[in-house]
This record gives structure tokens, sequence and C-alpha cells, in this order.
């Protein structure tokens, strides 16, 4: 085989994607970003072995970040600036160990490349598959993942002036296991769920980032129509990008529109302030590939997830930032205090017609837990009357496949005395859905972004204290979550290590699960996957 990488949802026959990635990714590029997780390794190895204090290594612990979030699904298919990022971090690697006089380091910490072909006949070597037995390869790459959307987190964060050097030190620690034979099943295990607790800190960082900057997100309609001035469509997730792009923006005569995952941003107070922050444009990621034609102007990705386009000119509209990347694209790179020119977007936008209308209304958002915290007495009075009988967190992502439809199916048929929460991009399967309301609570709660699923955890917690309840799962709440990519691992190994049981995942359990570990999930946790709808809904209102 050519590659191999079976990281997310899609992945070809559930095994694994060997020739091309189903994202879309080549096998140069496959490869290349399992050598730079390769050589995080070594870093990771080197710290742990000689016991760094990683707390002032800025410069260090960001690009470890960075080249993480670089390999997540979607995000950087543009090889080029892969091999760039793997040379910064062997050199930064090799500077780390510089003082250190220690013979018989490990290959990881220790390996040279001078040149393209040097990496891909290094990385044939060092990718998923070198770890020969299938559990430990298995529980290896869960960890991978999860630190992979942790770092995603932590970045966004550390872009808003948030860190925790402790979050830092364990993606080393967590890194440097991965490289460590001796390491039991048992060992691994454990470390999965450390994982997942510093998720939740991960998350934890992010929410207090976004708030302490934006204010906390609020009861917001959101116009999905369109203008008649030309328009910018911002993507991804980082809201530091945003603010930007909005301040860069205003009295130019240029929109901005926010797509899929950045639609959350319209709920915080401080972006209200923008009169050109017109709407949201389009639905999930997945779409973009019918949706950007119609748009028209540019479009910023600030992280993932980027489809290829199928066009040359929606490619010259497409402008990256941050750890995405495209061939053909042009990237936008901060200056050393992390600020960023968006002036040639701008310029282009005005030489463009506005966006042509796909719909036209609006959708309500803007239930993270300060929120729904503050309508509390109201939600618990509807539970004890029995007007709510149930909570169903359908957090997640979206995707391409048909069996995704079963989410939308699934929210259609719900009973009218049942509330969903959502957060992440699986809500585009029901958020435009005339589902009502109970009592003037809408019964689509949606907290935001992918990693607002802290939210949903900090909310089930509060209702557990009302209720005076030793146990989260004796609540009336039920979790069926569809995943697609690494951010949603992180999410899952954090709601596990919160305690939470009987998850149900879908459409399909990944693919990274070998039977053995698929069978600690099951038999430790109730991890389940999805069946028929109705035999869902039923199961579930039974539980």
């Amino acid at each position: 085989m050519s590659m191999f990488c079976y990281q997310c949802q899609e992945t070809a026959r559930g095994t694994g994607c060997t020739v091309r990635g189903v994202c879309g990714k080549n096998e140069e590029v496959a490869n290349l970003q399992d050598l730079l997780i390769y050589t995080l390794k070594g870093i990771s190895y080197i710290v742990i072995k000689n016991k760094i204090d990683i707390a002032p290594l800025d410069e260090l612990n960001y690009q470890v970040l960075s080249s993480l979030f670089t390999t997540i699904t979607n995000a950087n298919f543009y090889d080029k600036s892969i091999e760039d990022q793997i040379l910064k971090m062997i050199a930064l690697r090799d500077q780390l160990r510089k003082d250190t006089k220690e013979e018989n380091l490990h290959d990881a910490a220790t390996f040279t490349v001078n040149s393209v072909e040097d990496m891909l006949k290094k990385a044939a070597f060092v990718g998923v598959l070198s770890t020969e037995n299938e559990d430990v390869r298995s529980l290896r790459e869960m960890i991978i993942y999860g630190l992979k959307g942790m770092a995603a987190y932590t970045k966004h964060a550390w872009n808003i002036g948030k860190k925790n050097p402790k979050i830092n030190a364990f993606i080393y620690e967590a890194l440097a296991a991965t490289l460590d034979d001796s390491l039991s099943a048992d060992e691994l295990v454990a470390l999965t769920l450390k994982t997942g607790a510093f998720g939740v800190e991960a998350m934890a960082l992010l929410d207090e980032a976004n708030t302490s900057r934006y204010g906390h997100p609020e009861i917001t309609e959101v116009n999905i129509g369109v203008g008649k001035n030309p328009a910018i469509l911002i993507s991804g997730h980082d809201l530091r990008d945003l603010e930007q792009l909005l301040e860069q923006t205003q009295g130019t005569g240029v929109d901005v529109y926010t797509h899929s995952e950045m639609l959350p941003a319209h709920y915080y107070p401080k972006f209200k302030k923008y009169e050109n922050f017109i709407g949201n444009y389009g639905n999930a990621w997945w779409k973009q590939l019918d949706e950007f034609p119609s748009f028209r102007g540019p479009i910023l990705f600030t992280t993932n997830c980027i489809v290829p386009p199928r066009s040359e000119e929606v490619r010259n509209r497409i402008f990256t930032t941050g750890s995405t990347g495209y061939p053909g694209c042009k990237h936008i790179e901060p200056d050393e205090n992390g600020n960023k020119d968006f002036s040639e977007i701008i310029a282009m936008a005005k030489t463009l017609p506005a966006p042509e209308e796909i719909e036209r209304g609006s959708i309500v958002g803007g239930f993270a837990n300060n929120q729904v915290i503050a309508l509390m007495d109201k939600i618990v009075d509807a539970v004890k009357t029995g007007a709510i009988k149930k909570f169903f967190v359908m957090a997640g992502c979206d995707g391409r496949m048909k069996s995704r439809n079963y989410y939308t199916e699934f929210a259609e048929k719900l009973p009218e005395d049942t509330v969903i929460l959502t957060a992440g991009c699986a809500k585009y399967r029901y958020n435009k859905l005339n589902l009502g309301d109970i009592g003037g609570i809408p019964r689509v709660l949606d907290a935001g972004q992918c990693n607002d699923s802290y939210s949903l955890a900090v909310i089930a917690l509060k209702l557990k204290e009302v209720f005076e309840l030793e146990d989260i799962n004796e609540l009336p709440i039920a979790f069926n979550i569809a995943w697609y990519e690494q951010k949603a691992v992180i999410v899952l190994l954090a709601l596990l290590y919160l305690g939470v049981k009987n998850i149900h995942l879908g459409p399909t359990l990944p693919g990274f699960l070998s039977p053995n570990v698929a069978n600690v999930l099951v038999e430790k946790f109730g991890i389940a996957g999805i069946g028929e709808v109705e035999d869902d809904i039923d199961l579930f209102m039974n539980m």
C-alpha cells in the first residue's frame, strides 16, 4: 500500500485509506503527516527522558500544537508546508538535545533528512502500521488522535492569550509513551482516560479564553439570507482570525459571513457590534463544493474542514491561515505579534459580486453553559412536571455519508417532550427543522462549536447537582453522538473520563478500534453503535 490512514469516520471501507484519502489527501501528504507526528514523538522523548521544564519554551510548545493541528483531517493538503514544518521541528528537536550527552537515543530523536525523498523514505517505516500489535496500535492511535483534538483547542486558546503549561506537558508525556514498547495494554487504557482528563482541561481553557474576550454566548437569531454588498466567507473555528477580519473590513463596504463551524461566533456579544457581520451562509463543511460557487466572494479557512475544490475559479478565491493549507491557495501568515493582514482578501472581495441567495430566514443558537444555567429554574420545572422527559446530546460532526440522514430522521421522530442538546457541525442535520419548543424552551439547544461540547458537560454536571444525584448517568440524558475527526475523539475521551456511559456513536464505530479495544469500551463504558431510528428511540426513551 502507498499510504495508510484510518483517523476519520469516512476512512475507506471502515478499515483504512491505502491509496488516497477519502478526504482528498494524496499519499505524499499522508506520509509526510506520519513523519511529522514521528518527529513530535522524538521531541517528546527528549523532553521526558531529560525531565526538561517546557513551561518557558513557548516557541517549541506552540509549534508542537501547530504540528498536531496540521495533521487533523481536512486541515492541510499542501505537501510543501508540511515538509517545511518537519524541517522546523527537526531543528527545534536538535536544539533541544544539543546539550545532552546521552547516546543510544530513540531513532525518533536522532534521524536526519536532507531532501523530500529522504522524508518519504523515512515515512514509509514510521507510520501507523509500524506498531505491529493490533491492540497496542489501536490504543496508541486513539491517544494520538485525542492529542490532535486537544492541540486544536489549546492552540485556539493560545491565539487569544490563554495558556496552560500542564496541558503542553501532558502532550509530551503522551507522545513519548507511544514510543514505549514496555507499556501494557492496561497502562495504555489508563493513559487514554488521562488524555480525556486533559481534554476537559483544554476545552475549559478555550471556553475561558473565548468568554473572557468575547463575552458569554447569548440566545441569538442568526440571519441565513444575504445582503447586497460584496462579501467574505470565513470558515473554521478560530475566533481571533474572525475578530481581525471584522476589524479590517470596517468601513470598506465588504460584508462578512460565517460558514459551518464559525456559525456560533454570532452568539458572542462582542461580535454583534460589527454592522457588516451579516449572517451565516450555507451548511456543514461537506456542502462547500456546491455552496462556494454561489457565494462568489473570497473564502478564508482558519482551520479544517477544507474539501478540495472542483474548479480553478473557486480555488483562486480560497485563502488559508493557521494550520490549514491547500496547493495553489494564498496562505496568510501572522507577524511577530500574531496579527494578520487580510487586505488582499478584502481587495479581492471588492472586485466580486455579492453572494447569491441560497436560502432565507434565520436559526437560533447561543445555548452555552452560562445561558442554559440562567434558564435552569425553567428547565428543572419542565423536567419535574414531565413537560421534558429526556434530553438527547447529539453533538459532534457532520459528514458526506448518506447514513448520516439517520440523525435528521432521529431528530424528526423524537417525541415532542424531548430536547436536543447539540454542539459542532452535527447540528446542521436538524438545526433548520421546525421542531418547536417546550414552554418557550427550544427543542434544539445549540451550544456552539465542537469544542463547546464542554458546555454540554457543564450543563449535565449542573443538572446532576440540582437534582442531587450521585451519578451523572442517573440524569434523563441520552448520548447519541455523530463523529468524523479527531476533535470528536477528544470530546469522546473527555466524556468517558467524566464517567458518562452508554454513549452511542455513529454512523460507524472508529476504524482504529481493534476488536479487543472495542470490547473494552463496550464492557467498561457501554459504548455502542447506532441501529434503526425507531428502535434506537425506543431504547433511549426506556433507558
